[in-house]
């Protein structure tokens, strides 16, 4: 997902920091329900959703039903996710009607009452219906969008991040538990409009005079939130990009007016696929292709089908986020959202306590393609330039199993701590290596922020466990304090975690000859020798720290 607009977002945290301080640890069994794997959630693994939708669009209600196959390794009860006030009117199989019980969100299924079935694979359809969130200020507030287009057309989608896609469908609500053979969509839509969802569009058929079924198809693994459909009156056009993996299908679907509007904006998804490529291996789902599918809100990382709503802009709705200007020359949403097709849809963080995952590299994402269009020097302006809007309100990584996230600065801090690293590893053919080895290694996997924290210090052979304790887990931004003297520079860490040691690279002199120093948390000595004006010391600033001249050591 996007950053906000960053003038909104200083505000909300200021408003926000007052209710997370109150709020901080006060979880209770909700909470407990939605964010970890429970009794409920263990001993089955989804292995597909086929999805079936009959919105009704004018009295914004929809109706439908999952038909669920997963694998049964012992489970007696399971626990299924629908937000009120959606409701569950039936739970079946070929053979049997299966009683439930409901607490809340939740509803518990008793899968074999009768204990004695042994079959591993298995299968059942729920049967739901209901009013779905609205969503108030999509996709940060999320829920159903129910808008008109230009031409008082019904234009409508979901974007539900966060809120979890039990607000409008029956699922296991976790994103720990992906359906590993993809999800069938089916959506019944006025025989007028156009329906799009993940993946390939299997079979369009008229089932009434008035009513189409179209059906989607998605192969990959999928989280729940990107399951999606978008109704309007789309018209589509495609092209084909030539990677790593063989050719990739680029479909595009937007609103009919705005077809010779798309396609010269559109021309940077090509551009993305070759810098990301480089950067991070094969695009994840050439199996499912790649989509732009124009929505009514700003944008989201809608796997195979990325919300677009940048109103075919360069920047963020025409701003550069990083004010250097640099932000201007690509199309934010088409560049941001697309990252996430590796972090966040590739590899998908199991909690989203740890979102950094997704939003830290996906940030750092603009920065390299930045620097593979327009040069290094770029790129880290365009980084720095992010850090104006860090806020250090909390941590990155949130409190765990309650399905809560951690601070806003996982996007711009993550960036930034990402960026610092690679400053540490000072090889960046072995930083992208990296990148792309956690690409290839956690290919279509969950995965939680320690394994990819002890994947980078295995891979770089560089210890950053307290680096990353530093940078995600406290509010701490290290400050290199140092004093000065013609002949040498006594320096230290302050405002740091125990046994912080992080290299950093520094310049002094006139001639600002570049040294690296490993401060700790006690004072060390540089002996300069002939340094001309060693007086001078200057931290490189793509690191992101804070440093303090001091007149005397007490």
């Amino acid at each position: 997902m996007m950053l906000k607009n960053y003038t909104l977002l200083f505000i909300s945290h200021f408003l926000l920091n007052i209710v997370n301080a109150q709020q901080l640890n006060q979880f209770n069994r909700t909470d407990s329900l939605r964010g970890s794997i429970g009794e409920g959630r263990k001993k089955w693994d989804v292995l597909h959703y086929n999805l079936t939708i009959h919105p009704d669009i004018s009295s914004k209600t929809i109706s439908g039903n999952n038909l669920i196959t997963f694998f049964d390794s012992g489970v007696s009860i399971i626990q299924i996710d629908l937000q009120d006030p959606m409701m569950i009117d039936s739970i079946k199989d070929k053979e049997n009607f299966y009683t439930y019980k409901k607490e809340g969100n939740v509803y518990w299924v008793d899968i074999n009452p009768k204990k004695t079935d042994t079959k591993l694979i298995k299968k059942i359809n729920i049967y739901f219906h209901g009013i779905p969130k609205i969503a108030s200020n999509p996709p940060w507030d999320g829920g159903w969008i129910w808008k008109t287009d230009k031409n008082n057309n019904p234009w409508v989608t979901v974007a539900c991040q966060g809120l979890g896609a039990s607000c409008w469908y029956p699922c296991k609500d976790i994103q720990s538990d992906e359906p590993d053979y993809g999800a069938t969509i089916q959506m019944i839509v006025p025989i007028d409009l156009m329906s799009v969802s993940n993946g390939r569009l299997i079979s369009s058929t008229p089932i009434s005079k008035n009513k189409m079924l179209y059906k989607w198809e998605v192969k990959s693994p999928i989280n729940n939130y990107n399951i999606v459909p978008y109704i309007g009156k789309y018209s589509h056009f495609s092209d084909s990009y030539k990677g790593l993996n063989g050719s990739l299908d680029l479909d595009y679907w937007v609103l009919e007016d705005n077809v010779e509007k798309a396609k010269e904006p559109f021309k940077d998804v090509k551009k993305m696929l070759t810098a990301f490529e480089y950067w991070f291996g094969p695009y994840p789902f050439y199996q499912d292709g790649y989509k732009l599918v124009e929505a009514p809100h700003l944008g989201m990382e809608h796997q195979s089908a990325i919300a677009y709503g940048n109103k075919y802009m360069k920047g963020y709705l025409g701003q550069d986020l990083s004010g250097t200007g640099w932000g201007l020359n690509w199309d934010f949403i088409i560049i941001h959202e697309s990252g996430h097709e590796w972090f966040g849809n590739n590899i998908t963080a199991n909690d989203i306590a740890d979102m950094w995952i997704h939003e830290g590299f996906t940030n750092y994402s603009e920065t390299l393609f930045t620097e593979y269009y327009y040069g290094k020097d770029a790129a880290n302006e365009y980084n720095i330039g992010l850090r104006k809007t860090i806020n250090n309100d909390l941590p990155i990584i949130g409190p765990m199993e309650v399905n809560k996230e951690g601070s806003g600065d996982m996007y711009n801090k993550g960036g930034n701590l990402i960026h610092t690293i690679r400053q540490i590893i000072n090889n960046d053919k072995l930083f992208r290596k990296i990148l792309q080895g956690i690409n290839k290694d956690f290919y279509h996997q969950t995965v939680t922020s320690k394994q990819i924290e002890s994947y980078i210090s295995k891979e770089s052979n560089f210890d950053f466990s307290i680096i990353f304790d530093q940078y995600l887990r406290t509010i701490k931004i290290p400050e290199l304090e140092y004093y000065a003297t013609p002949t040498c520079i006594k320096y230290r860490w302050t405002n740091t975690v125990d046994k912080f040691a992080m290299p950093i690279k520094i310049y002094t002199g006139v001639n600002k000859k570049a040294i690296w120093i490993t401060p700790n948390n006690k004072w060390q000595t540089l002996n300069l020798g002939e340094i001309e004006n060693s007086t001078q010391l200057i931290v490189d600033e793509n690191f992101y720290v804070s440093s303090k001249k001091i007149k005397q050591i007490n």
